[in-house]
Protein backbone atom coordinates (compact mmCIF):
# COMPACT_ATOMS: atom_id res chain seq x y z
CA UNK A 1 0.00 0.00 0.00
CA UNK A 2 1.37 3.67 -0.90
CA UNK A 3 0.61 5.60 2.56
CA UNK A 4 0.76 8.85 2.50
CA UNK A 5 2.77 8.67 5.87
CA UNK A 6 2.02 10.69 9.23
CA UNK A 7 3.84 14.20 9.33
CA UNK A 8 4.21 16.71 6.89
CA UNK A 9 7.56 17.89 6.17
CA UNK A 10 8.94 21.56 5.61
CA UNK A 11 11.55 23.00 3.44
CA UNK A 12 13.60 22.57 1.76
CA UNK A 13 16.04 24.02 3.11
CA UNK A 14 19.68 25.30 2.72
CA UNK A 15 22.88 24.11 4.60
CA UNK A 16 22.86 27.45 5.61
CA UNK A 17 19.93 27.09 7.43
CA UNK A 18 20.42 23.96 8.63
CA UNK A 19 23.57 25.35 10.15
CA UNK A 20 22.02 28.19 12.26
CA UNK A 21 19.38 25.93 13.32
CA UNK A 22 22.06 23.31 14.58
CA UNK A 23 24.52 25.24 15.86
CA UNK A 24 27.01 23.60 13.36
CA UNK A 25 29.68 24.85 10.88
CA UNK A 26 29.51 24.28 7.30
CA UNK A 27 32.86 22.61 6.00
CA UNK A 28 34.88 25.36 4.39
CA UNK A 29 34.46 25.19 0.98
CA UNK A 30 31.20 23.81 0.64
CA UNK A 31 28.28 25.26 -0.85
CA UNK A 32 26.23 26.99 1.91
CA UNK A 33 22.96 27.41 -0.67
CA UNK A 34 23.16 23.36 -1.16
CA UNK A 35 19.40 22.58 -0.15
CA UNK A 36 18.41 19.12 1.76
CA UNK A 37 14.96 17.68 1.32
CA UNK A 38 14.11 15.58 4.37
CA UNK A 39 16.40 13.36 7.15
CA UNK A 40 17.40 9.71 7.08
CA UNK A 41 19.86 7.14 8.74
CA UNK A 42 23.44 7.25 7.32
CA UNK A 43 22.69 3.87 5.50
CA UNK A 44 19.57 5.15 3.82
CA UNK A 45 20.60 8.68 3.27
CA UNK A 46 20.79 9.71 -0.50
CA UNK A 47 22.27 13.18 -2.10
CA UNK A 48 18.91 15.36 -0.81
CA UNK A 49 19.25 14.26 2.57
CA UNK A 50 20.29 15.46 6.21
CA UNK A 51 22.30 12.70 8.45
CA UNK A 52 24.18 12.48 11.40
CA UNK A 53 27.22 10.17 12.93
CA UNK A 54 27.90 10.26 17.01
CA UNK A 55 27.90 6.64 17.66
CA UNK A 56 31.52 4.99 16.75
CA UNK A 57 29.52 1.60 15.79
CA UNK A 58 28.54 3.23 12.69
CA UNK A 59 31.84 4.17 11.90
CA UNK A 60 31.75 1.98 8.90
CA UNK A 61 28.22 3.43 7.50
CA UNK A 62 29.45 6.64 7.71
CA UNK A 63 32.58 5.57 5.19
CA UNK A 64 29.81 4.38 3.05
CA UNK A 65 26.74 7.19 3.16
CA UNK A 66 25.31 8.74 0.46
CA UNK A 67 23.92 11.71 2.20
CA UNK A 68 24.14 14.84 1.12
CA UNK A 69 25.12 16.63 4.66
CA UNK A 70 26.08 14.96 7.75
CA UNK A 71 26.02 16.41 11.39
CA UNK A 72 29.67 15.15 12.73
CA UNK A 73 31.59 16.36 15.57
CA UNK A 74 35.07 17.59 14.91
CA UNK A 75 37.25 14.86 15.12
CA UNK A 76 35.44 12.51 12.47
CA UNK A 77 35.06 15.74 9.79
CA UNK A 78 37.60 13.84 7.74
CA UNK A 79 35.91 10.69 7.62
CA UNK A 80 33.00 12.21 5.68
CA UNK A 81 32.74 10.96 1.92
CA UNK A 82 33.73 13.57 -0.33
CA UNK A 83 30.34 13.85 -1.83
CA UNK A 84 28.74 14.46 1.72
CA UNK A 85 29.30 18.32 3.56
CA UNK A 86 30.46 18.22 6.95
CA UNK A 87 27.98 20.09 9.23
CA UNK A 88 30.58 20.06 12.62
CA UNK A 89 29.22 20.71 15.63
CA UNK A 90 29.55 19.52 19.30
CA UNK A 91 27.18 17.45 19.91
CA UNK A 92 25.82 15.73 16.80
CA UNK A 93 22.74 13.96 18.24
CA UNK A 94 21.76 17.02 19.81
CA UNK A 95 21.91 18.86 16.39
CA UNK A 96 20.52 16.44 14.74
CA UNK A 97 17.15 16.49 17.29
CA UNK A 98 17.57 20.51 16.25
CA UNK A 99 17.24 19.43 12.64
CA UNK A 100 14.31 17.28 13.33
CA UNK A 101 12.60 19.94 14.89
CA UNK A 102 13.23 22.13 11.84
CA UNK A 103 12.21 19.61 9.45
CA UNK A 104 9.12 18.12 11.14
CA UNK A 105 8.00 20.40 13.09
CA UNK A 106 4.37 19.41 14.27
CA UNK A 107 5.83 15.77 15.04
CA UNK A 108 6.39 16.51 19.00
CA UNK A 109 2.93 15.54 19.03
CA UNK A 110 1.60 11.97 18.18
CA UNK A 111 -1.20 12.11 16.08
CA UNK A 112 -5.09 10.18 16.67
CA UNK A 113 -7.00 12.86 15.02
CA UNK A 114 -5.37 16.44 13.84
CA UNK A 115 -8.19 18.02 15.69
CA UNK A 116 -11.85 19.43 14.83
CA UNK A 117 -13.35 15.80 14.51
CA UNK A 118 -16.54 15.66 16.22
CA UNK A 119 -17.27 12.70 15.36
CA UNK A 120 -16.16 9.24 17.59
CA UNK A 121 -15.59 7.38 13.29
CA UNK A 122 -14.35 10.04 11.19
CA UNK A 123 -16.28 10.61 7.86
CA UNK A 124 -13.03 10.16 6.11
CA UNK A 125 -12.50 6.80 7.52
CA UNK A 126 -12.28 3.92 5.30
CA UNK A 127 -14.39 0.86 6.76
CA UNK A 128 -14.61 -1.60 4.59
CA UNK A 129 -17.78 -3.92 5.01
CA UNK A 130 -17.90 -6.82 7.67
CA UNK A 131 -15.92 -4.72 9.74
CA UNK A 132 -17.25 -4.06 13.45
CA UNK A 133 -17.09 -1.11 15.91
CA UNK A 134 -18.15 -1.03 18.91
CA UNK A 135 -19.63 1.73 21.20
CA UNK A 136 -17.09 4.20 22.39
CA UNK A 137 -14.13 3.52 19.87
CA UNK A 138 -12.41 6.15 18.13
CA UNK A 139 -11.54 6.23 14.56
CA UNK A 140 -9.52 9.25 13.22
CA UNK A 141 -9.38 10.76 9.98
CA UNK A 142 -8.30 8.29 7.04
CA UNK A 143 -7.81 5.40 8.72
CA UNK A 144 -8.41 2.13 6.83
CA UNK A 145 -10.56 -1.16 9.02
CA UNK A 146 -10.59 -4.19 6.96
CA UNK A 147 -13.04 -6.41 6.61
CA UNK A 148 -13.83 -8.93 9.52
CA UNK A 149 -12.23 -6.70 11.71
CA UNK A 150 -13.46 -6.33 15.33
CA UNK A 151 -12.50 -3.36 16.94
CA UNK A 152 -13.68 -3.23 20.88
CA UNK A 153 -15.50 -0.49 22.88
CA UNK A 154 -12.93 2.27 23.44
CA UNK A 155 -10.24 1.61 20.93
CA UNK A 156 -7.93 4.82 19.74
CA UNK A 157 -7.20 4.20 15.95
CA UNK A 158 -5.45 7.04 15.20
CA UNK A 159 -4.89 9.48 12.07
CA UNK A 160 -4.46 7.54 8.96
CA UNK A 161 -3.74 4.34 10.77
CA UNK A 162 -4.44 1.24 8.26
CA UNK A 163 -5.67 -2.12 10.35
CA UNK A 164 -6.25 -5.10 8.34
CA UNK A 165 -8.68 -7.95 7.88
CA UNK A 166 -9.95 -10.27 9.91
CA UNK A 167 -8.19 -8.70 13.20
CA UNK A 168 -8.98 -8.19 16.68
CA UNK A 169 -8.49 -4.80 18.53
CA UNK A 170 -9.17 -5.41 22.27
CA UNK A 171 -10.56 -2.91 24.55
CA UNK A 172 -8.93 0.73 25.46
CA UNK A 173 -6.13 -0.54 22.86
CA UNK A 174 -4.96 2.50 21.23
CA UNK A 175 -2.78 2.33 17.34
CA UNK A 176 -1.20 5.47 15.83
CA UNK A 177 1.16 5.78 13.27
CA UNK A 178 1.07 2.59 12.32
CA UNK A 179 0.31 -0.20 9.72
CA UNK A 180 -1.23 -3.49 10.82
CA UNK A 181 -1.04 -6.28 8.74
CA UNK A 182 -4.21 -9.10 8.78
CA UNK A 183 -5.63 -11.41 11.30
CA UNK A 184 -3.67 -9.00 14.05
CA UNK A 185 -5.07 -9.54 17.68
CA UNK A 186 -4.03 -7.00 20.31
CA UNK A 187 -5.26 -7.38 23.51
CA UNK A 188 -6.99 -4.84 26.36
CA UNK A 189 -4.81 -2.08 26.83
CA UNK A 190 -1.58 -2.51 24.15
CA UNK A 191 -0.25 0.64 23.12
CA UNK A 192 1.12 1.17 19.65
CA UNK A 193 2.97 3.74 18.15
CA UNK A 194 3.67 6.15 20.49
CA UNK A 195 7.06 8.26 20.90
CA UNK A 196 10.51 6.30 20.98
CA UNK A 197 12.29 7.48 23.91
CA UNK A 198 14.24 9.63 22.09
CA UNK A 199 16.33 12.31 24.40
CA UNK A 200 19.28 14.32 23.19
CA UNK A 201 20.97 14.32 27.04
CA UNK A 202 22.89 17.48 27.98
CA UNK A 203 24.13 19.82 30.85
CA UNK A 204 21.27 21.94 29.57
CA UNK A 205 18.59 20.05 29.77
CA UNK A 206 17.27 16.64 27.95
CA UNK A 207 15.87 18.18 24.38
CA UNK A 208 13.28 15.91 23.18
CA UNK A 209 13.57 14.07 19.35
CA UNK A 210 11.01 14.14 17.41
CA UNK A 211 10.06 10.30 16.53
CA UNK A 212 9.34 10.21 12.60
CA UNK A 213 8.78 6.76 12.21
CA UNK A 214 6.07 3.78 11.84
CA UNK A 215 5.41 0.68 13.68
CA UNK A 216 4.95 -2.15 10.96
CA UNK A 217 2.92 -4.78 12.57
CA UNK A 218 2.77 -7.73 9.92
CA UNK A 219 0.23 -10.68 9.44
CA UNK A 220 -0.55 -13.11 12.03
CA UNK A 221 0.91 -11.33 15.22
CA UNK A 222 -0.76 -11.23 18.63
CA UNK A 223 0.25 -9.07 21.21
CA UNK A 224 -0.60 -9.56 24.45
CA UNK A 225 -2.41 -7.42 27.29
CA UNK A 226 -1.01 -3.72 28.08
CA UNK A 227 1.99 -4.65 26.23
CA UNK A 228 3.81 -1.12 24.10
CA UNK A 229 5.83 -0.58 20.81
CA UNK A 230 7.41 2.25 20.33
CA UNK A 231 7.14 3.87 16.90
CA UNK A 232 10.66 4.53 14.78
CA UNK A 233 12.87 7.64 15.61
CA UNK A 234 13.95 7.55 11.48
CA UNK A 235 13.09 3.84 10.27
CA UNK A 236 10.39 2.14 11.37
CA UNK A 237 10.00 -0.25 14.16
CA UNK A 238 8.73 -4.02 12.62
CA UNK A 239 7.24 -7.13 14.09
CA UNK A 240 7.57 -9.72 11.63
CA UNK A 241 4.27 -12.05 10.56
CA UNK A 242 4.00 -15.16 13.27
CA UNK A 243 5.37 -13.10 16.18
CA UNK A 244 3.87 -13.98 19.34
CA UNK A 245 4.55 -11.29 22.34
CA UNK A 246 3.15 -11.79 25.66
CA UNK A 247 1.58 -9.20 28.34
CA UNK A 248 3.71 -6.32 29.53
CA UNK A 249 6.67 -6.31 26.54
CA UNK A 250 8.02 -3.10 26.17
CA UNK A 251 9.46 -3.12 22.39
CA UNK A 252 11.36 0.29 21.99
CA UNK A 253 11.60 2.63 18.96
CA UNK A 254 13.60 1.20 15.61
CA UNK A 255 13.36 -2.03 16.84
CA UNK A 256 13.14 -5.15 14.18
CA UNK A 257 11.70 -8.50 15.53
CA UNK A 258 11.74 -11.40 12.73
CA UNK A 259 8.65 -13.74 11.82
CA UNK A 260 7.73 -16.06 14.20
CA UNK A 261 9.62 -15.01 17.53
CA UNK A 262 8.23 -15.74 20.81
CA UNK A 263 8.62 -13.01 23.27
CA UNK A 264 7.49 -14.11 27.02
CA UNK A 265 5.85 -11.51 29.50
CA UNK A 266 7.44 -8.52 30.92
CA UNK A 267 10.61 -8.70 28.44
CA UNK A 268 12.23 -5.14 27.60
CA UNK A 269 13.78 -4.52 24.17
CA UNK A 270 15.85 -1.71 23.29
CA UNK A 271 16.13 1.11 20.84
CA UNK A 272 17.66 -0.48 17.30
CA UNK A 273 17.90 -3.97 18.32
CA UNK A 274 17.14 -6.55 15.44
CA UNK A 275 16.10 -9.98 16.50
CA UNK A 276 15.99 -12.76 13.55
CA UNK A 277 13.41 -15.15 12.75
CA UNK A 278 12.31 -17.78 15.72
CA UNK A 279 14.03 -15.99 18.20
CA UNK A 280 13.04 -16.76 22.19
CA UNK A 281 13.06 -14.40 24.82
CA UNK A 282 12.20 -15.34 28.21
CA UNK A 283 10.13 -13.66 31.01
CA UNK A 284 12.06 -10.54 32.51
CA UNK A 285 14.75 -11.11 30.00
CA UNK A 286 15.83 -7.95 28.02
CA UNK A 287 18.37 -6.71 25.41
CA UNK A 288 20.60 -3.37 25.28
CA UNK A 289 19.87 -1.29 22.25
CA UNK A 290 21.54 -1.72 18.74
CA UNK A 291 22.79 -5.38 18.93
CA UNK A 292 21.97 -8.18 16.86
CA UNK A 293 20.22 -11.65 17.97
CA UNK A 294 20.49 -14.41 15.31
CA UNK A 295 17.98 -16.47 13.72
CA UNK A 296 16.60 -19.27 16.03
CA UNK A 297 18.56 -17.91 19.37
CA UNK A 298 17.06 -18.05 22.73
CA UNK A 299 17.39 -16.35 25.67
CA UNK A 300 17.02 -17.65 28.83
CA UNK A 301 14.30 -15.97 31.19
CA UNK A 302 16.01 -13.09 33.30
CA UNK A 303 18.82 -12.94 31.04
CA UNK A 304 19.83 -9.74 29.70
CA UNK A 305 22.52 -9.37 26.43
CA UNK A 306 24.57 -6.79 25.77
CA UNK A 307 26.34 -8.06 22.49
CA UNK A 308 25.59 -9.88 19.50
CA UNK A 309 23.93 -13.56 19.84
CA UNK A 310 25.03 -15.78 17.24
CA UNK A 311 22.07 -17.75 15.38
CA UNK A 312 21.16 -20.74 17.35
CA UNK A 313 22.68 -19.70 20.14
CA UNK A 314 20.99 -20.52 24.25
CA UNK A 315 21.83 -17.69 26.55
CA UNK A 316 21.41 -17.33 29.98
CA UNK A 317 22.57 -15.07 32.81
CA UNK A 318 23.45 -11.27 33.29
CA UNK A 319 25.66 -10.38 31.31
CA UNK A 320 24.02 -13.60 28.62
CA UNK A 321 26.42 -15.65 28.26
CA UNK A 322 26.22 -19.72 26.58
CA UNK A 323 24.08 -21.62 28.83
CA UNK A 324 26.74 -23.96 29.53
CA UNK A 325 29.37 -21.59 30.61
CA UNK A 326 26.79 -20.30 32.38
CA UNK A 327 25.72 -23.34 34.22
CA UNK A 328 29.03 -24.20 35.36
CA UNK A 329 29.79 -20.63 36.77
CA UNK A 330 26.50 -21.19 38.51
CA UNK A 331 27.74 -24.76 39.70
CA UNK A 332 31.23 -23.60 40.98
CA UNK A 333 30.19 -20.74 42.69
CA UNK A 334 27.14 -22.99 44.66
CA UNK A 335 30.32 -25.18 45.68
CA UNK A 336 32.53 -22.56 46.60
CA UNK A 337 29.51 -21.31 49.13
CA UNK A 338 29.15 -24.39 50.94
CA UNK A 339 31.40 -24.92 54.37
CA UNK A 340 34.26 -27.37 54.01
CA UNK A 341 32.47 -30.13 55.80
CA UNK A 342 29.68 -29.94 53.38
CA UNK A 343 32.22 -29.98 50.04
CA UNK A 344 34.02 -32.82 51.63
CA UNK A 345 37.22 -31.02 51.72
CA UNK A 346 38.07 -32.54 55.50
CA UNK A 347 37.43 -36.28 54.58
CA UNK A 348 40.76 -38.02 55.25
CA UNK A 349 42.73 -38.88 52.16
CA UNK A 350 41.67 -42.58 50.50
CA UNK A 351 38.41 -41.99 52.49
Amino acid sequence: MNHPGFFDIAGPFTLADIAAATNSEVARGADAGRTLTGVRPLSEAQAQHLSFFENRKYLPQLRETGAGACLVSAPFADRVPADTVALVCKAPYRAFALALHLFYPDALRSKASPGGERELVSASAVIEDGAEIEPGAVIGPEARIGRGSRIAAGCVIGYRVSIGRDCTIGPLTSVVHALVGDRVILHAGVRIGQDGFGFAMGKEGHLKVPQIGRVIIQDDVEIGANSTVDRGALKDTIIGEGTKIDNLVQIGHNVVIGRHCVIVGQVGISGSTELGDFVVMGGQSGAVGHIKIGNGAQIAGGSHPKNDVPPGAVMAGTPARPFKQWAREVAAISRLSRRPSERGDDEPEGA
